[in-house]
Protein backbone atom coordinates (compact mmCIF):
# COMPACT_ATOMS: atom_id res chain seq x y z
CA UNK A 1 0.00 0.00 0.00
CA UNK A 2 2.62 2.26 0.86
CA UNK A 3 4.35 1.49 -2.43
CA UNK A 4 1.18 2.78 -4.51
CA UNK A 5 0.69 6.12 -2.74
CA UNK A 6 4.43 6.64 -3.35
CA UNK A 7 4.06 5.90 -6.86
CA UNK A 8 0.79 7.72 -7.33
CA UNK A 9 1.45 10.79 -5.38
CA UNK A 10 5.10 11.29 -5.59
CA UNK A 11 5.88 11.18 -1.80
CA UNK A 12 8.15 8.76 -0.56
CA UNK A 13 6.55 5.86 2.44
CA UNK A 14 8.24 7.24 4.96
CA UNK A 15 6.41 10.84 4.67
CA UNK A 16 2.96 8.93 4.55
CA UNK A 17 4.15 7.46 7.96
CA UNK A 18 4.98 10.30 9.63
CA UNK A 19 1.97 12.09 8.34
CA UNK A 20 -0.45 8.94 9.60
CA UNK A 21 1.09 9.63 13.34
CA UNK A 22 0.30 12.95 13.73
CA UNK A 23 -3.42 12.32 11.93
CA UNK A 24 -6.09 11.56 15.14
CA UNK A 25 -7.91 8.56 15.48
CA UNK A 26 -10.96 8.84 13.29
CA UNK A 27 -9.81 11.41 10.57
CA UNK A 28 -9.05 11.22 7.66
CA UNK A 29 -5.46 11.53 6.61
CA UNK A 30 -5.53 14.49 3.65
CA UNK A 31 -2.67 14.65 1.02
CA UNK A 32 0.48 17.16 2.66
CA UNK A 33 0.29 18.39 -0.76
CA UNK A 34 -3.19 19.67 -0.68
CA UNK A 35 -3.07 22.88 1.84
CA UNK A 36 0.86 23.94 1.60
CA UNK A 37 1.63 26.91 -0.24
CA UNK A 38 4.68 27.98 -1.66
CA UNK A 39 6.35 31.00 -3.55
CA UNK A 40 4.92 31.95 -6.70
CA UNK A 41 8.77 31.33 -8.37
CA UNK A 42 9.19 28.09 -7.06
CA UNK A 43 5.70 27.21 -8.40
CA UNK A 44 6.51 28.50 -11.54
CA UNK A 45 9.01 25.72 -11.14
CA UNK A 46 7.13 22.89 -9.98
CA UNK A 47 5.07 23.53 -12.91
CA UNK A 48 7.83 22.75 -14.91
CA UNK A 49 7.54 26.13 -16.68
CA UNK A 50 10.97 27.72 -16.23
CA UNK A 51 13.75 27.43 -13.85
CA UNK A 52 12.87 29.64 -10.37
CA UNK A 53 15.48 32.28 -10.84
CA UNK A 54 14.18 32.56 -14.41
CA UNK A 55 10.69 32.80 -12.70
CA UNK A 56 11.52 35.65 -10.20
CA UNK A 57 12.31 37.43 -13.26
CA UNK A 58 9.22 36.95 -14.81
CA UNK A 59 7.42 38.11 -11.72
CA UNK A 60 9.36 41.10 -10.83
CA UNK A 61 8.68 42.52 -14.52
CA UNK A 62 4.95 42.32 -14.48
CA UNK A 63 4.74 39.15 -16.54
CA UNK A 64 3.12 37.05 -14.70
CA UNK A 65 -0.55 37.02 -13.28
CA UNK A 66 -1.85 34.69 -10.16
CA UNK A 67 -5.31 34.16 -9.95
CA UNK A 68 -6.11 37.28 -12.48
CA UNK A 69 -4.00 39.93 -10.84
CA UNK A 70 -0.21 40.74 -11.55
CA UNK A 71 1.70 39.90 -8.25
CA UNK A 72 5.82 41.40 -8.18
CA UNK A 73 6.84 39.12 -5.70
CA UNK A 74 8.41 35.97 -6.28
CA UNK A 75 7.69 34.79 -2.51
CA UNK A 76 3.94 35.53 -3.17
CA UNK A 77 2.17 32.36 -1.55
CA UNK A 78 0.47 30.01 -3.82
CA UNK A 79 -1.83 26.89 -3.50
CA UNK A 80 -0.32 24.71 -6.59
CA UNK A 81 -3.21 22.92 -6.74
CA UNK A 82 -5.72 25.49 -6.46
CA UNK A 83 -4.33 29.00 -8.02
CA UNK A 84 -4.07 29.91 -11.38
CA UNK A 85 -1.02 31.38 -13.06
CA UNK A 86 -0.57 33.51 -16.31
CA UNK A 87 2.74 34.57 -17.86
CA UNK A 88 1.62 36.89 -20.72
CA UNK A 89 -1.66 35.97 -20.21
CA UNK A 90 -1.60 32.62 -21.08
CA UNK A 91 -2.37 29.93 -18.26
CA UNK A 92 0.30 27.81 -16.93
CA UNK A 93 -0.42 24.58 -16.80
CA UNK A 94 1.70 21.39 -15.39
CA UNK A 95 4.10 20.41 -17.85
CA UNK A 96 4.60 16.67 -18.53
CA UNK A 97 7.44 15.12 -16.60
CA UNK A 98 10.18 14.48 -18.23
CA UNK A 99 13.59 12.64 -17.20
CA UNK A 100 16.72 12.79 -19.13
CA UNK A 101 19.96 11.28 -18.71
CA UNK A 102 23.23 12.78 -20.23
CA UNK A 103 26.31 11.99 -20.95
CA UNK A 104 28.19 15.20 -19.80
CA UNK A 105 31.33 15.67 -21.85
CA UNK A 106 33.94 17.38 -20.20
CA UNK A 107 34.48 21.45 -20.55
CA UNK A 108 30.86 22.37 -20.09
CA UNK A 109 29.57 23.76 -17.19
CA UNK A 110 26.31 22.53 -15.26
CA UNK A 111 24.15 25.77 -15.68
CA UNK A 112 21.16 27.05 -17.47
CA UNK A 113 23.83 30.56 -18.86
CA UNK A 114 27.07 31.33 -18.09
CA UNK A 115 28.04 34.66 -17.37
CA UNK A 116 31.75 33.50 -19.14
CA UNK A 117 30.22 32.52 -22.11
CA UNK A 118 31.42 28.93 -21.59
CA UNK A 119 29.71 25.93 -23.15
CA UNK A 120 26.80 24.59 -20.75
CA UNK A 121 24.84 21.38 -20.85
CA UNK A 122 21.98 22.97 -22.57
CA UNK A 123 24.11 22.68 -25.77
CA UNK A 124 23.69 18.99 -26.07
CA UNK A 125 19.90 19.08 -25.73
CA UNK A 126 17.38 19.77 -28.48
CA UNK A 127 15.42 23.05 -28.29
CA UNK A 128 12.45 21.59 -28.67
CA UNK A 129 12.67 20.24 -25.41
CA UNK A 130 10.23 21.60 -22.27
CA UNK A 131 12.70 23.41 -19.30
CA UNK A 132 14.49 20.88 -17.51
CA UNK A 133 16.97 21.36 -14.33
CA UNK A 134 19.81 19.33 -13.43
CA UNK A 135 20.14 17.17 -10.71
CA UNK A 136 23.25 17.83 -8.51
CA UNK A 137 26.28 19.22 -10.68
CA UNK A 138 29.43 17.96 -12.32
CA UNK A 139 31.97 20.80 -12.43
CA UNK A 140 33.70 21.72 -15.82
CA UNK A 141 36.28 19.59 -15.81
CA UNK A 142 34.00 16.81 -14.83
CA UNK A 143 32.14 14.18 -17.42
CA UNK A 144 29.54 11.20 -17.26
CA UNK A 145 26.04 10.82 -16.02
CA UNK A 146 24.04 14.13 -15.22
CA UNK A 147 20.03 13.69 -14.61
CA UNK A 148 18.02 16.24 -15.83
CA UNK A 149 14.18 16.59 -15.24
CA UNK A 150 11.46 19.17 -15.04
CA UNK A 151 10.47 17.73 -11.86
CA UNK A 152 11.57 19.82 -9.22
CA UNK A 153 10.28 17.87 -6.24
CA UNK A 154 11.69 14.26 -7.55
CA UNK A 155 15.31 16.13 -8.16
CA UNK A 156 14.97 17.30 -4.42
CA UNK A 157 14.51 14.24 -3.49
CA UNK A 158 17.38 12.44 -5.67
CA UNK A 159 20.29 15.19 -4.50
CA UNK A 160 18.63 15.98 -0.84
CA UNK A 161 22.55 14.66 1.04
CA UNK A 162 20.32 12.49 3.78
CA UNK A 163 19.33 10.60 0.65
CA UNK A 164 22.52 9.39 0.45
CA UNK A 165 22.00 7.76 -2.96
CA UNK A 166 26.06 6.00 -3.97
CA UNK A 167 27.54 7.82 -6.77
CA UNK A 168 29.85 6.45 -8.78
CA UNK A 169 33.25 7.41 -10.53
CA UNK A 170 35.68 6.65 -12.18
CA UNK A 171 38.62 8.65 -11.40
CA UNK A 172 42.13 8.31 -13.82
CA UNK A 173 44.91 9.66 -11.44
CA UNK A 174 48.58 10.90 -12.87
CA UNK A 175 50.44 8.79 -10.22
CA UNK A 176 50.24 4.38 -9.50
CA UNK A 177 48.43 3.83 -6.70
CA UNK A 178 47.48 0.69 -5.07
CA UNK A 179 45.05 -0.35 -2.37
CA UNK A 180 46.57 1.36 -0.07
CA UNK A 181 45.55 4.55 -1.43
CA UNK A 182 41.69 3.12 -1.80
CA UNK A 183 41.94 2.17 1.89
CA UNK A 184 42.80 5.68 2.76
CA UNK A 185 40.10 7.22 0.92
CA UNK A 186 37.40 5.07 2.58
CA UNK A 187 39.06 5.55 6.11
CA UNK A 188 39.14 9.24 5.93
CA UNK A 189 40.87 12.22 4.32
CA UNK A 190 41.95 15.45 6.19
CA UNK A 191 40.80 18.16 3.27
CA UNK A 192 41.54 21.46 5.10
CA UNK A 193 41.44 21.60 9.26
CA UNK A 194 38.42 21.29 9.79
CA UNK A 195 37.21 18.69 7.84
CA UNK A 196 37.69 14.91 7.00
CA UNK A 197 35.99 13.37 3.91
CA UNK A 198 35.66 10.38 3.32
CA UNK A 199 34.39 7.55 0.38
CA UNK A 200 31.92 4.49 0.88
CA UNK A 201 34.33 2.70 -1.19
CA UNK A 202 37.22 2.50 -3.65
CA UNK A 203 39.18 0.28 -4.97
CA UNK A 204 42.07 0.08 -8.63
CA UNK A 205 40.23 -0.73 -11.54
CA UNK A 206 43.68 -0.74 -13.15
CA UNK A 207 47.20 0.78 -13.51
CA UNK A 208 49.72 1.47 -16.66
CA UNK A 209 52.89 2.42 -17.02
CA UNK A 210 52.31 5.97 -15.67
CA UNK A 211 48.80 5.90 -14.15
CA UNK A 212 46.11 4.57 -12.90
CA UNK A 213 42.18 4.46 -12.59
CA UNK A 214 40.31 4.15 -9.51
CA UNK A 215 36.79 3.27 -8.80
CA UNK A 216 35.38 5.06 -6.06
CA UNK A 217 32.00 6.13 -4.38
CA UNK A 218 30.31 8.45 -2.77
CA UNK A 219 27.12 8.73 -0.73
CA UNK A 220 27.40 11.94 0.54
CA UNK A 221 26.72 15.30 -1.64
CA UNK A 222 29.87 17.32 -0.55
CA UNK A 223 31.28 19.94 -3.21
CA UNK A 224 34.20 18.45 -5.24
CA UNK A 225 34.68 15.79 -3.14
CA UNK A 226 36.51 13.37 -5.36
CA UNK A 227 39.01 16.27 -5.92
CA UNK A 228 39.51 17.83 -2.78
CA UNK A 229 40.19 14.54 -1.13
CA UNK A 230 42.72 12.88 -4.21
CA UNK A 231 44.44 16.86 -3.68
CA UNK A 232 44.92 16.34 -0.49
CA UNK A 233 47.01 13.56 -0.57
CA UNK A 234 49.09 14.91 -3.67
CA UNK A 235 47.22 12.93 -5.96
CA UNK A 236 46.32 14.64 -9.28
CA UNK A 237 43.18 13.85 -11.55
CA UNK A 238 43.25 13.54 -14.90
CA UNK A 239 39.92 12.81 -15.77
CA UNK A 240 36.80 12.12 -13.44
CA UNK A 241 33.80 10.58 -15.12
CA UNK A 242 30.52 9.81 -12.88
CA UNK A 243 29.59 6.15 -14.28
CA UNK A 244 26.48 5.57 -12.00
CA UNK A 245 23.94 7.38 -9.59
CA UNK A 246 22.30 4.86 -7.18
CA UNK A 247 21.07 2.08 -9.70
CA UNK A 248 21.27 3.97 -13.01
CA UNK A 249 24.27 3.14 -15.20
CA UNK A 250 25.62 5.53 -17.75
CA UNK A 251 26.55 2.21 -20.01
CA UNK A 252 27.31 3.22 -23.86
CA UNK A 253 25.69 6.37 -24.11
CA UNK A 254 28.03 8.51 -26.41
CA UNK A 255 29.73 11.37 -24.60
CA UNK A 256 27.33 14.80 -25.43
CA UNK A 257 24.11 12.34 -25.85
CA UNK A 258 21.21 12.48 -24.08
CA UNK A 259 17.95 9.76 -23.83
CA UNK A 260 15.13 9.72 -21.55
CA UNK A 261 14.93 7.30 -18.47
CA UNK A 262 13.07 4.19 -19.04
CA UNK A 263 9.87 3.79 -17.27
CA UNK A 264 11.99 0.99 -15.05
CA UNK A 265 15.23 2.99 -14.33
CA UNK A 266 12.73 6.12 -12.89
CA UNK A 267 10.76 3.53 -10.59
CA UNK A 268 14.36 1.69 -9.68
CA UNK A 269 15.46 5.32 -8.93
CA UNK A 270 11.96 6.06 -6.71
CA UNK A 271 12.66 2.90 -4.93
CA UNK A 272 16.26 3.74 -4.18
CA UNK A 273 14.78 6.88 -2.16
CA UNK A 274 11.95 5.39 -0.70
CA UNK A 275 14.78 2.92 0.71
CA UNK A 276 16.77 4.98 1.89
CA UNK A 277 14.24 7.36 3.51
CA UNK A 278 12.52 4.22 5.36
CA UNK A 279 16.08 3.28 6.73
CA UNK A 280 16.68 7.15 7.86
CA UNK A 281 13.51 7.46 9.67
CA UNK A 282 14.31 3.58 11.16
CA UNK A 283 17.47 5.02 12.24
CA UNK A 284 15.51 8.13 13.97
CA UNK A 285 12.78 6.04 15.71
CA UNK A 286 16.18 4.14 17.67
Amino acid sequence: MLKALYWKDGFAPWQYLLAARRTPAGKEMRNPKDARKIGLARALSKLGYCSRSHAAKLIRAGRVQLNGAASRDPETPVRLHSDRIFVDGHAVPAAQKIYLLLNKPRGVVTTASDEKGRDTVYSCLQESLPWVGPVGRLDKASEGLLLLTNDSEWAARLSDPATHLDKTYHVQVGALVDEDLAAALVQGVRVDTREVMRAKRAHVLRTGERNAWLEIVLDEGKNRQVRRMLEALRIEVLRLVRVAFGPLQLGELAKGKFRELTADEKRALDRAVAISGIARVTRAGR
